[in-house]
């Protein structure tokens, strides 16, 4: 591990209007003080149409008056592709160009470009999957500290000037069938962790913020993971939970011990899990189906054959895009398809539904909400707009000219959506208010 450090500021909290992290500021999808229209187009509603360079599925994080997003942008001459040699590997794009790994900062009310910082220059050891990019992982940032990371290409910090404060080389990430790496870092305290799931030695590790000294690493017993792991404190203990193919794990955010452990996942995790109200909630869908309820009161040790486990669900799970907690329902995504699910998050019953999303098709975007209301992005560039009633009501359907598979972040009045070539900032005037509610 390559690490270079110098001494940082004490942070301060993110504003309650901002979206600083991966699934917003609860980590469920919920933006709870946000606002953000319901109506747009090309033409209406678009306070900002800013491009983007290179290429990144991460989600854009709000913090201050920024709106960060992070890429991979090829340069120089074209070389042999990088050899496919991943075993089973299919449907990857071909390596053919170096790639400058950067991030870029945002005006929040403008969109200009605050800065931008070059943060690495290589030629990846492996590609990934024609769907995906060398930038799935999304930022996380606090009031002084922003974090980005790029797999096998890195994990750094800088301050909201830009200035790269410390960086750490965790080494090449060795992908199942060689698909791209996507799992985000999460921040809580002053501890930075993250998850590398992979098919050499998995591990999930801790850092310092200020200086990006680790904390502890802790091995796991897992292949290839996507999903980015959440923090949720129980009993006033931080905890790092994640979800894996062999188990779902609750791991003590200061000493990286393992608290609980759950079976009953499938392969290919990359929907994260939610929490809230004393439960955890995680699902998968790859070959089969599956979606956990967990009592966090009580769980100890392995809790698969427990009554810790308060429910399972084994229909219309999800894959790509992760469940939206919102107050006590939990909603998800047929695998990455436009069939509705809700449950309630006590005790995993479906009373309505499940509901078909008209007008959207292959949805990698994980839905977001606030304000009463639910948005689902699709890759055609869709957004439908729909309340988060037991029984939804369609209120909007929204097209843009731009593809998207990043999530939405939700921040005051703006909804800011990442796409293939620009980022949006979607806003109603003031005087001009979207009544469409």
């Amino acid at each position: 591990m390559l690490l270079s450090a110098v001494g940082v500021a004490q942070a301060s909290r993110p504003h309650r209007s901002d979206w600083p992290q991966w699934r917003g500021p609860l980590a469920t999808g919920v933006a709870p003080h946000a606002d953000p229209p319901v109506t747009w187009s090309e033409s209406k509603n678009v306070r900002f149409k800013a491009a983007l360079e290179g290429s990144g599925h991460g989600s854009p994080i709000v913090v201050g008056g920024l709106v960060l997003v992070t890429a991979a942008v090829p340069f120089g001459p074209q070389l042999p592709a990088v050899p496919d040699d991943a075993p089973g590997a299919h449907d990857n794009a071909p390596l053919t160009r170096r790639q400058e790994f950067i991030a870029t900062a945002f005006d929040r009310a403008d969109g200009k470009v605050r800065w931008r910082t070059s943060l690495r220059k290589l030629l990846p050891h492996a590609g990934a999957h024609v769907s995906a990019t060398l930038a799935s992982a999304s930022p996380v940032g606090d009031g002084e500290h922003l974090f980005a990371f790029f797999g096998s290409a890195g994990l750094f910090c800088l301050d909201h000037a830009g200035k790269v404060v410390w960086q750490i080389d965790l080494g090449d990430m060795r992908v199942k069938h060689g698909h791209g790496e996507g799992s985000s870092p999460v921040l809580h305290g002053d501890t930075v962790a993250l998850v590398w799931d992979h098919e050499g030695q998995s591990f999930v590790a801790a850092f310092d913020k200020r200086t990006g000294k680790q904390r502890w690493r802790t091995d796991r017993d897992e292949p290839t993971s996507w999903a980015t792991p959440i923090v949720v404190v129980h009993d006033g203990v931080p905890q790092l939970v994640v979800s894996g193919t062999k188990r779902l794990r609750g791991y003590h955010l200061g000493t990286g011990k393992v608290l609980w452990e759950c079976g009953g996942l499938s392969n290919n995790i990359v929907a994260s899990p939610v929490a809230g109200g004393g439960m955890v909630f995680a699902g998968s869908s790859y070959v089969r189906r599956a979606m956990l309820g967990i009592h966090l009161d009580g769980a100890k040790g392995d809790i698969t054959k427990t009554d810790r486990v308060a429910w399972r669900l084994q229909r219309r799970t999800p894959y790509v895009p992760s469940p939206l907690l919102h107050g006590g329902s939990l909603w998800f995504l047929n695998h990455y398809q436009n069939i509705l699910t809700r449950v309630d998050a006590k005790s995993g019953k479906e009373t309505r539904g499940p509901f078909r999303l008209d007008g959207l098709f292959d949805i990698y975007a994980s839905p977001v909400a606030a304000a009463g209301r639910m948005y689902f992005t699709d890759r055609e560039g869709t957004t439908v707009v729909m309340t988060t009633d037991e029984f939804p009501r369609h209120l909007a359907s929204n097209k843009l000219d731009d593809r998207f598979s990043a999530s939405a972040a939700l921040a005051g009045r703006a909804m800011y959506l990442r796409g293939e070539k620009f980022l949006y900032c979607l806003e109603a005037p003031l005087d001009k208010v979207d009544r469409k509610r």
